[in-house]
């Protein structure tokens, strides 16, 4: 047995210019994408993951040394940005409400099964800082698992205006010197969704290679698999709900610094020199370079200096110094300048990145993220809509991948009745708890809003759902003489069905 070390694709589809290895080797089916739009991804990954060579490789000269060559420190607003974007959207009290019980259970122990809920929020923050990743269940041991997919390993093939249905998946694994790459296709071919496999070898990393059996890495993996009662795709593409003002006719995203490329490369210039400020604005003395020579010591005979030569406060200087005087050449540091620019760089960055001015704070020490408790009307938390829409219909698919998969291997019989999917994000950064329920509260006693209207405002379910609880409360609090005729009549204006 091989010892297999694998690789999800870092990059690797710039140094093949795998797209375009694809192209010539596969006859499986167009694709209308180009390397260059994965040049852009791995830039962005570079930049997110802190170290971008062009903007942070520093070249300089020394009298001694000549060229030398340092690394730029970095701010990583990146990192800092994609991060919060993440976290205000979709964390553990995001809520997937789904009327039907039996459906509902299903589908939480799916997602507990997998970790969902920390996993999908850091591949969302890859998704903001590379411009999409990909959710794709399938089914392992009668369980179905999630697999997430980052930007630079997924390709499109054919979409329309409901989103990406057709696209290649591509995984690297390396055994010594050989490079084994992986291509998994998801087509429709005739309604009937397709999943083929090639496997391809190569000892020269610039190279695709040639296709060799599956059976070579992979024992149970099939060449091709047909799903004849495909609903839909079995996978899903989400990206930032921003418009691609790089490749306009890609249906792929863009990260949300796409726009602020050249705001960060300042942001990190600003932050160096802020840096290297107190190491080149260290005090100095200049002394006259008598004053740095050994000299006998008369007393005892003995060589001596009249200044500590391991001390680097003191340079000399040699020629006609005024009087043998010694000169403090201290220049004093420009902290308060540094700050100051680097804090306008950031609300700069906030402007151009959906964050409210002043989000995003530099002290000195570190960067301070103002977001725990945000405006409904700020800028931040319509940004935080706006991303909600692309992320609250991708998992609104995913839930029907999952149902579809169960009904598929038997392990899951969809209901009869139907079922409602809502999604409900944390809002809790805009609006207190309290605050929301009070102010149903009064709606509803001024008979502005419906006791059913409340309950899915308060507690982010659907209809069906809002209409149950209503009868339990209801149910509870008139087990003696329950008020049936008021409770038929309130829930039959919302269409339920006894």
């Amino acid at each position: 047995m091989f010892t297999k070390t694998i690789n999800w694709m870092k990059g690797v589809m710039v140094k093949l210019g795998l797209v375009q290895k694809i192209k010539d080797v596969s006859d499986i089916k167009k694709i209308p994408i180009t390397d260059k739009t994965y040049k852009e991804i791995e830039k962005w990954q570079q930049i997110y993951k802190g170290y971008f060579s062009e903007w942070h490789d520093v070249f300089y000269h020394t009298v001694a040394s000549g060229q030398q060559k340092r690394r730029m420190a970095s701010l990583n607003m990146a990192k800092v940005l994609s991060e919060e974007m993440a976290k205000i959207i979709f964390n553990e009290k995001c809520e997937i409400n789904i009327s039907d019980t039996d459906t509902s259970t299903f589908i939480h122990d799916v997602l507990q099964d997998n970790n969902f809920y920390k996993q999908f929020q850091r591949y969302l923050e890859y998704s903001f800082a590379m411009g999409g990743m990909v959710v794709k269940p399938y089914v392992d041991d009668d369980k179905i698992k999630l697999s997430y997919v980052k930007a630079d390993s997924f390709i499109p093939i054919s979409w329309n205006s409901q989103g990406i249905y057709e696209g290649v998946f591509t995984n690297v694994t390396v055994e010594g010197k050989k490079t084994y790459t992986l291509l998994e296709w998801h087509l429709w071919e005739d309604d009937v969704y397709v999943i083929r496999n090639e496997l391809y070898v190569s000892e020269n990393v610039n190279e695709l290679g040639k296709k060799v059996l599956l059976s070579t890495l992979y024992d149970d993996l099939e060449d091709e698999v047909p799903i004849e009662n495909a609903r839909r795709s079995l996978f899903v593409y989400i990206y930032p709900n921003i418009a691609n003002n790089i490749d306009l006719t890609s249906p792929l995203g863009v990260p949300i610094y796409a726009n602020a490329l050249d705001t960060l490369e300042s942001l990190d210039i600003a932050f160096d020199s802020f840096k290297r400020e107190f190491k080149l604005g260290k005090r100095r003395i200049i002394v006259p370079e008598n004053m740095v020579n050994t000299v006998l010591d008369r007393r005892n005979n003995t060589m001596r200096r009249f200044f500590d030569e391991n001390d680097e406060v003191y340079e000399a200087m040699g020629g006609d110094m005024d009087d043998n005087k010694i000169h403090d050449s201290t220049v004093g540091l420009r902290v308060t300048e540094h700050v100051d620019g680097i804090n306008a760089l950031l609300n700069l960055l906030s402007m151009q990145t959906g964050f409210s001015s002043g989000t995003f704070t530099f002290n000195g020490q570190s960067v301070k993220t103002a977001t725990e408790v945000i405006s409904q009307d700020s800028k931040t938390f319509r940004t935080k809509q706006t991303h909600e829409v692309v992320v609250g219909e991708a998992l609104k698919q995913l839930v029907e991948i999952i149902i579809d998969l169960g009904e598929m291997y038997e392990l899951f019989e969809r209901p009869a009745g139907g079922y409602d999917v809502t999604i409900g994000f944390d809002d809790s950064i805009a609006e207190d708890a309290a605050s929301e329920m009070n102010k149903q509260i009064q709606l509803v006693g001024a008979e502005l809003t419906s006791k059913v209207r409340a309950i899915m405002k308060v507690h982010k379910v659907p209809e069906k759902e809002a209409i149950k609880i209503l009868r339990e409360i209801r149910e509870e609090n008139n087990r003696s003489s329950p008020e049936h005729d008021e409770i038929v009549k309130e829930v039959s204006l919302f269409g339920q069905k006894e």
